[in-house]
């Protein structure tokens, strides 16, 4: 990978990173994990997410009450709450690492080895963030499409959907994997950096001409 690609491949990843850990963080509080038709009153919308459970009303808005206790929560959310915190750490973790390890800091230039470190670290944490942030969006629709084709529920029990959260939890996790995967494919690049060698024997070479070019009558 040529040197000037290199820059502009480590600024996508580290923004393409940025955006999964801000989508990552705005699923873990958005209340749209699940939607809730009610046939009988169409004019409201009940949705529920890790933290709360609303109602949307065309008149009135939207009306949200938090929930009493973390133990009576489905297992599902209640491991999804743990895993979108560990998601949201681990990311914010891989942008402080990666970004000290990214060739456009001049921080550290002359220690390459190091920044190479850190941009791996910061990738792999990436990677886990966004595995940790798939794992539950996937797990609540599992869950969620299995109770809604569920034949031992009478037709007229209502029955919940798949949320907008979950959709953009789906792309949190792509956007800081991908992202991730391009911090790490830079560390493979080669680098076209001049080593102190070469500079070394290019001031010998000066130095030799300037005499020769004294000594001469």
């Amino acid at each position: 990978m040529a040197l000037v690609y290199r820059p502009v491949v480590q600024l996508s990843g580290i923004l393409l990173s940025l955006l999964g850990w801000v989508l990552s963080c705005l699923t873990t509080y958005l209340p749209q994990w699940k939607n809730l038709n009610l046939e009988l009153n169409e004019l409201e919308i009940w949705t529920m997410g890790l933290w709360q459970a609303c109602v949307v009303q065309e008149e009135g808005g939207m009306q949200c009450k938090d929930f009493d206790s973390f133990l009576a929560l489905p297992a599902e959310l209640r491991i999804s709450r743990i895993l979108m915190f560990f998601s949201n750490g681990l990311g914010l973790l891989g942008l402080l690492f990666s970004g000290f390890g990214l060739d456009c800091l001049k921080i550290g230039e002359r220690q390459q080895n190091h920044k190479k470190r850190l941009l791996l670290f910061g990738g792999m944490l990436f990677w886990m963030s966004g595995i940790t942030a798939i794992a539950p969006v996937s797990w609540v629709a599992h869950s969620t499409v299995q109770e809604f084709w569920d034949e031992n529920l009478p037709d007229i029990v209502p029955r919940w959907d798949l949320g907008e959260a979950l959709f953009v939890g789906w792309l949190a996790g792509f956007c800081l994997i991908l992202g991730g995967s391009l911090l790490n494919c830079t560390i493979c690049s080669t680098e076209l950096h001049p080593s102190p060698v070469h500079y070394a024997v290019t001031e010998q070479q000066d130095q030799c001409q300037h005499l020769e070019t004294e000594t001469k009558p």
